[in-house]
């Protein structure tokens, strides 16, 4: 059996917009998505849960195609004191039936922004509440022994990305992880490598997971591989520290990006050259 980290992982929301531009919608063939995913190189998919029968019809159709569920992605609201336990006890729930039907042991989350398209900051007082409740959630998931994996976007690095230091400055190393998305930070910080490497830097050892994007001049491109980010330096600059985290593709696809393929296509190349660049530490 694969130890966890020699896992390819693929995030859900790529496929989303593979579909999208197809006009087609991911939710309603997810049976079929289920099926490309795995045929495209995955052993696991990292979906969005938001119910509990979603959890079970995820699991239905995963355990059909033998793929895997090891991480998921959960939304939370949590800058907001009134909103901290409502999203905390309703997301315990779908964590344990992930882990019960799946063995689900990483949950990634990004605590919703302000307002989604919104440059709005949070203020001091919300991004202290937010790291309590971070914090809160990241405890009581360990208590359940799946680790909590915080994440980000782009706008979190607004204002000297006060938001991302704060969430791992400031809270317990046990509690909270991180899951590095590695174009997020490329972008957030104004399309830097040396930002991205900064990350690491500082809150490597946080690192249990990466998302992994390529983009060619700032561009998503419709597959991994060569571009902006220097990923093959970075799997250098992770190996010297010891750092072996889940790796997981989300080479999703924007409006500028190619078209010359589809989602199955794109991803067969990506979960390809994925395992090829990762090697030395999956």
């Amino acid at each position: 059996m694969k130890k966890n980290n020699a896992l390819m992982v693929c995030n859900a929301y790529p496929w989303f917009t593979f579909y999208r531009r197809q006009d087609r919608v991911w939710n309603d063939e997810l049976e079929s998505g289920i099926s490309e995913v795995k045929q495209s190189g995955a052993d696991s998919i990292e979906p969005s849960l938001g119910s509990l029968e979603q959890v079970d019809q995820l699991a239905k159709y995963t355990d059909k195609y033998d793929l895997g569920m090891q991480t998921v992605y959960v939304n939370s609201q949590l800058h907001e004191t009134a909103e901290v336990e409502p999203t905390i006890q309703g997301l315990l729930p779908l964590v344990e039936r992930a882990k019960k039907l799946k063995g689900t042991n990483i949950v990634v989350t990004n605590p919703s922004p302000i307002q989604w398209g919104s440059k709005d900051s949070k203020t001091d007082e919300q991004l202290a509440t937010q790291r309590d409740g971070l914090e809160a959630l990241g405890k009581a998931l360990s208590d359940m022994g799946v680790s909590l994996a915080y994440h980000f976007h782009d706008i979190e690095f607004l204002k000297g990305a006060r938001e991302v230091h704060h969430m791992l400055a400031a809270t317990d190393p046990r509690y909270v992880k991180l899951c590095l998305d590695t174009h997020w930070v490329y972008r957030g910080a104004g399309d830097s490598n040396v930002a991205l490497y900064d990350i690491i830097t500082l809150y490597g050892d946080r690192i249990i997971e990466l998302h992994i994007r390529q983009s060619q001049d700032g561009i998503w491109t419709e597959t991994f591989g060569p571009g902006d980010i220097d990923y093959p330096y970075m799997v250098e600059v992770l190996k010297k520290r010891g750092i072996k985290p889940v790796v997981c593709m989300e080479q999703a696809v924007q409006k500028e990006s190619p078209n010359t393929m589809d989602g199955f296509e794109a991803h067969i190349v990506s979960h390809s050259r994925g395992r090829e660049v990762f090697a030395p530490i999956m």
